[in-house]
């Protein structure tokens, strides 16, 4: 009996939680910093994370310390530069942009493991750079109003972040326990969010703490998801569901924001999605 179908349910599943934990990232932004929405994030996974590990008897420490803690800073970074964008950037927008990380996964995989880069990834790449053209909308090419140019960055910034700590997690993948790189990140993170967002001398009220509260939850939640609809699922079928969040971004945004999507950014979208999906899974 295939088991493919309870694989893929869990993979949708999964992409809706990440797509409730943007929602809320955006809707706490408007309130709170971004350094304790991240300490929020950060803090559910370390308390869940260590929790496994001692219930598992495994050792947090690792093999490859060095790894393990570039691992951690560059997860940091994508998560600022992604929590920043979803607060300043419609939500389908950010997200779109952000969805563009697989493909540079591809690329960075090719130079630094080895990996075969194939002619479908390097025309995906050219490729995506155009949808996201689309998305942005710089105003010296399509004239009118632009989007804030920190917004972009931060979204484009998110993509390259995540790129290289994915690609640092494949690595690890060959030494470490996959708790073991999963608990890293957030003991890397929390020192260096946690003075940050001290300094920045707000206390949320008890509504803001509860949406953060649902920030981590959601996005543990779809991490246990995606980790068993990967086990269940060939990983070509499998990530190609995770580009249902775009779909559901484009779909809360209207919703829950009223973010109407210009023409230019469905195309965009499209055209990142579709080129992605194909490229790694040929």
């Amino acid at each position: 009996m295939k088991s493919y179908p309870l694989g893929l349910r869990y993979m949708v599943e999964s992409a809706l939680f990440f797509s409730v934990m943007s929602v809320l990232v955006k809707i706490a932004g408007q309130s709170v910093p971004v350094s304790h929405i991240v300490l929020a994030r950060t803090s559910v996974a370390f308390a869940m994370s260590l929790a496994i590990l001692r219930s598992q008897g495994i050792s947090p420490w690792g093999v490859r310390k060095d790894l393990l803690a570039l691992r951690g800073f560059l997860g940091v970074g994508g998560l600022v530069c992604f929590y920043s964008a979803l607060t300043i950037l419609p939500l389908a927008d950010a997200t779109t942009i952000h969805y563009t990380n697989p493909i540079l996964v591809a690329l960075l995989a090719g130079f630094f493991l080895g990996e075969k880069i194939t002619r479908g990834i390097v025309v995906a790449s050219a490729l995506c750079v155009v949808g996201v053209v689309l998305v942005a909308r710089p105003g010296f090419l399509f004239g009118g109003a632009a989007y804030d140019p920190i917004g972009i960055w931060a979204a484009v910034g998110g993509a390259l972040f995540s790129a290289a700590a994915y690609t640092t997690v494949r690595k690890l993948g060959q030494t470490e326990h996959p708790v073991v790189t999963v608990f890293w990140f957030p003991m890397v993170a929390l020192p260096l969010v946690l003075p940050w967002a001290i300094w920045t001398g707000t206390v949320p009220t008890l509504t803001e703490f509860a949406i953060l509260l649902g920030v981590g939850i959601s996005t543990q939640l779809a991490q246990v998801r995606m980790t068993q609809g990967l086990q269940l699922e060939s990983a070509a079928r499998a990530t190609s569901i995770t580009y249902l969040q775009v779909v559901f971004a484009f779909v809360w945004g209207v919703l829950l924001f009223g973010e109407i999507p210009t023409w230019t950014a469905v195309v965009g979208a499209v055209l990142i999605v579709a080129l992605s999906k194909r490229a790694l899974s040929s």
